[in-house]
């Protein structure tokens, strides 16, 4: 039986705590609610929940475009508040999958793919940070592997102002369901 992965995007302090060095501020911090009713009901239902977090050393090239953020072992790599107790208590669950990404699509250079695949995974929902960049990039790596994709509107947000326009260019482009 095939079954579903709700992704959750760069939900770290970086990305959402009013502190954080490249954060989307107040429109991430409102979603982290319905992102662990999310998680909840996907687990409930047995299935799985990955963790899809920027992993960068202290001199990434990223940092060249962006502030640096999400540096490993850092609390702003750390999940956001809630979300990071809701994993605490989840972490040992065999259907919560943790991911440090390099690069802006959760699949590249990754154990995503390998990992969903090893779970029987055919659709992913995506969630979390920032909707234009990792988000819609993500969606094209789910899409470029053959991965059914749901982009949750009300589970994503970005800083850039182009969230509807981003939601509306996965539904076109990669065929995602929009929810």
């Amino acid at each position: 039986m095939s079954k579903e992965a709700l992704l959750i995007i760069d939900m770290s302090n970086d990305f959402v705590s009013d502190e954080g060095n490249l954060t989307v501020g107040k429109p991430a911090q409102q979603i982290v609610p319905t992102i662990i009713e999310a998680a909840n009901d996907f687990l409930a239902r047995d299935q799985i929940v990955a963790i899809c977090m920027d992993n960068h050393k202290e001199n990434d090239p990223h940092f060249e475009l962006w502030p640096a953020h999400n540096v490993e072992g850092t609390w702003g790599q750390k999940l956001y508040e809630e979300l990071e107790v809701w994993f605490e208590g989840h972490k040992n669950h065999p259907n919560v999958i943790y991911i440090g990404k390099p690069e802006y699509d959760a699949f590249f250079n990754t154990e995503l793919d390998s990992e969903l695949k090893k779970h029987k995974v055919e659709k992913v929902h995506l969630t979390g940070v920032c909707t234009d960049i990792c988000n819609f990039l993500t969606a094209y790596g789910a899409y470029a592997r053959g991965y059914k994709t749901v982009a949750h509107q009300d589970k994503m947000a970005t800083f850039t102002g182009q969230h509807d326009t981003f939601i509306k260019h996965m539904a076109t482009v990669f065929k995602t369901e929009i929810r």
